[in-house]
């Protein structure tokens, strides 16, 4: 319950409130944490013969979990997609949450320096949104009046766990959220220690922007809140811009609204999976665990208990009796489901997805053009680090815009036995506090290099070559992206036609 009040804390922006409330709790995470990943040798030999097998499998990240050796981590938690931890992305986390290793920006010379970060930020965990909280109490329901069995697990659920989530809360930031910015900000301060320091948040060189939603606002606080509590700073608060045209520029995009968000047919290849066989085989082995007729299962439902037990681990780092009701190969198969959803709603489905993003790609390129500029002329830098925070839907259609994670075609609803290895997967890509970093340095000789970090690991810009990765030269990225930065323009692109494109 004083989990829960904090969280309610935040939601009115009272970020004083959870600082000590943090901090506090920060030293018992970090010893639950520590009990966890204790093994015995033997399990501990197995665990590694298995991840140096695992380590040929696996496209973009490889560096995940094995949850054998912690069973209070869901074995299916790497399969969350837009729900799961950042943790279940750099699991180093899990055992000390402000680990940092400077080695992987692989800087090309010791000359390079940076002198500004861009940082674009999903907010942290939060509470369902109404309408899977309605999903969610309608299964609970079904399965305290109708479901049957001896498991243990069931057994839990129908005479221990109860339904805690309500409408109202309404994806607010939980205290985890909080949690999630406050550690980020502090990793980020020990990764780039002269851009993110004291002197230049006191000195304004700092900049802090958000979507005007609750829990956007209160990321942000609970960032900033992170780097007045590591410095001990109490004499003086710093400011946010609320700029929704950035942040959410997808609500401001009246073509993306009406072709894609509101068009029932958009999203006709994640309906017919959702209908399919893959599915249908989910929902009839939920049925069967839970003893109730098929037609009472439906696809809905099985989202339901998919969250449910994604929701327990993220909000309080429990494995939930629900998650009792998917095997991997269920949740492999849950995981497609909600990426069908995000490629075709903002990612490489349709065009005007990505292109909805054209205002905030541009926004952080002539960000990065002036504090370019500044660096060349030697004159004082406006701004040495901008925090720009959002949403999941902010981040992915910029990312489709730069190329990343992009498949050999589409995902379709019939080719998931083919996309087992896709790169695009949002399970690795878009966890809560997920980040983009955008970063140029100084290398000398008037060279300048940028280099992209994806949720806190060097990423290579698509269509630069090997050997420059992973810090290109400033001049050629912007090379590769020239027809965008002579086009891509919002108005434009954002117009109503007359017939869908």
């Amino acid at each position: 319950m004083g989990q829960a009040l904090i969280g309610w804390k935040v939601q009115r922006g009272d970020a004083a409130s959870v600082a000590g409330s943090g901090t506090r709790e920060y030293a018992a995470i970090q010893t639950k944490s520590s009990l966890h990943l204790i093994m015995p040798v033997v399990l501990w030999i197995n665990i590694v013969v298995f991840i140096t097998i695992s380590t040929s499998f696996g496209v973009c990240f490889r560096d995940y979990v094995n949850h054998e050796d912690n069973l209070d981590i869901p074995a299916i938690a790497k399969y969350f997609t837009t729900k799961g931890r950042y943790e279940e992305v750099n699991p180093h986390l899990i055992k000390d949450i402000l680990a940092v290793n400077t080695s992987i920006l692989q800087l090309p010379s010791a000359q390079c320096q940076p002198f500004h970060l861009t940082a674009i930020i999903r907010h942290g965990t939060r509470y369902p949104t109404s309408k899977n909280a309605k999903k969610m109490q309608k299964l609970y329901e079904l399965v305290m009046s109708s479901a049957s069995g001896k498991e243990s697990w069931l057994q839990e659920i129908k005479s221990e766990w109860q339904m805690w989530y309500t409408e109202d809360m309404d994806g607010r930031l939980v205290q985890k959220g909080v949690e999630d910015h406050k550690h980020l900000a502090i990793r980020l301060s020990k990764l780039f220690p002269s851009l993110i320091s004291e002197e230049k948040l006191r000195g304004g060189f700092i900049k802090f922007m958000t979507s005007s939603k609750h829990r956007c606002v209160n990321s942000t606080l609970s960032f900033k809140a992170g780097l007045t509590e590591l410095w001990a700073i109490t004499d003086k608060e710093f400011d946010h811009a609320v700029n929704d045209a950035l942040m959410r520029f997808f609500d401001h995009c009246a073509r993306f609204v009406q072709e894609v968000d509101k068009n029932p047919t958009a999203l006709s290849e994640v309906d017919k999976f959702r209908q399919g066989p893959e599915m249908r085989r989910v929902t009839e082995k939920i049925a069967d665990r839970l003893r109730v007729p098929y037609n009472t299962i439906n696809d809905d439902m099985a989202e339901a208990a998919f969250y449910l037990c994604a929701y327990e681990f993220a909000i309080k780092t429990v494995n939930s009796p629900w998650c009792q009701l998917f095997d991997e190969v269920d949740a492999q198969v849950m995981e497609y489901a909600n990426d069908l959803k995000q490629f075709w709603k903002r990612g490489y489905g349709y065009d005007i997805n990505s292109k909805s993003s054209c205002i905030l790609f541009h926004d952080v390129f002539s960000r990065l053009n002036r504090a370019a500029d500044e660096n060349r002329s030697g004159q004082q830098m406006t701004e040495a680090v901008t925090v720009q925070v959002g949403h999941a839907e902010t981040l992915l259609p910029l990312l489709t815009l730069l190329g990343f994670f992009k498949n050999n075609g589409s995902i379709t609803s019939t080719n998931y036995a083919t996309q087992t290895q896709r790169s695009f997967r949002t399970s690795h890509m878009l966890p809560y506090a997920a980040n983009l970093l955008l970063v140029l340095y100084d290398c000398g000789a008037g060279e300048l290099r940028l280099q992209a970090l994806l949720n806190e690991k060097p990423v290579t810009f698509p269509g630069l070559s090997d050997q420059q990765a992973p810090m290109p030269r400033y001049e050629d990225v912007k090379e590769n992206y020239r027809e965008l930065l002579q086009g891509c323009d919002f108005e434009t692109e954002c117009q109503l036609f007359k017939s869908p494109a």
